[in-house]
């Protein structure tokens, strides 16, 4: 396939084909777009794949996380900001966390602004998708994270158990039969296991929920985002695992997180 042409001269004519394409916010989407673009190539086959749909996240390499430049790439699932709620509620319940342990961790954003937050700190974070794991370890470097490959809690050194203060699980929700009603962005571009949550939307969230106690330091808390019509069945789980569940919600955000304690 042949490169793209230069053809793009100038910052108003990229707005133009990013306003052209449905754009909300052109001019602010142009000017990331130019700053990331090394040559008029670039420019252009990045405002091609803009203008194809794809997440602007990926087409300039990175996502703004609680003020954090977290690197993404294609195949990764892109933080959303309604999770910096479950970062900021995870802070409020443990201040003085030495362990973090980011689950689902996806591009590793969640450990990373804890890590930020908290300053020095034991980070883990896991994922079962390779890509994942990959930009996670690029993510949470700087705060010398330990990013593991599997499934949920098979991918942690057994050593973790008991010791964990923060458990983050951002865990994917969506049910099934609702996949094909997210926005394009997120259906086309974002990998199904990130997205996927089972027939109701909480399989993974039970599983967590199931097996956070015993991983949990005696005042350690799971955090776990979900949706204002799953919360009260999200609750029951962590009540089925030992946890005391209780509901934070930011009206702002449109953010619901359920957080547990060991009861």
């Amino acid at each position: 396939m042949p490169s793209p042409s230069p053809r793009f001269t100038s910052g108003d004519s990229v707005v133009a084909a990013l306003r052209s394409a449905g754009c909300v916010f052109a001019e602010d989407e142009a000017r990331l777009i130019l700053a990331a673009a090394r040559t008029p190539a670039e420019l252009a086959a990045m405002v091609d794949r803009r203008v194809a749909g794809h997440p602007l996240e990926l087409v300039v390499g990175w996502a703004e996380f609680r003020g954090l430049r977290i690197s993404v790439a294609p195949g990764v699932f892109v933080p959303r900001r309604r999770t910096e709620f479950l970062v900021e509620q995870a802070l409020a319940q443990a201040p003085d966390a030495k362990l973090v342990l980011d689950l689902c961790c996806g591009s590793g954003a969640v450990g990373a602004a804890l890590a930020a937050a908290l300053g020095p700190v034991e980070l883990h974070s896991a994922d079962i998708d390779p890509a994942a794991v990959e930009c996670a370890r690029r993510n949470t470097a700087d705060a010398g994270g330990h990013v593991h490959t599997g499934d949920l809690f098979e991918a942690l050194p057994v050593g973790l158990r008991g010791r964990v203060d923060i458990l983050a699980a951002n865990v994917p929700y969506v049910p099934t039969e609702e996949v094909a009603l997210l926005p394009a962005e997120a259906r086309d571009h974002e990998p199904l296991v990130a997205l996927d949550g089972g027939t109701d939307g909480l399989d993974l969230l039970r599983r967590v929920a199931s097996e956070a106690r015993e991983w949990l330091s005696p005042d350690g808390c799971l955090l776990v985002e979900t949706s204002a019509r799953q919360a009260p069945a999200a609750a029951d789980a962590f009540t089925r695992g030992g946890l005391t569940p209780r509901l934070a919600v930011s009206e702002e955000l449109y953010a619901h997180v359920v957080i547990g304690t060991r009861a």
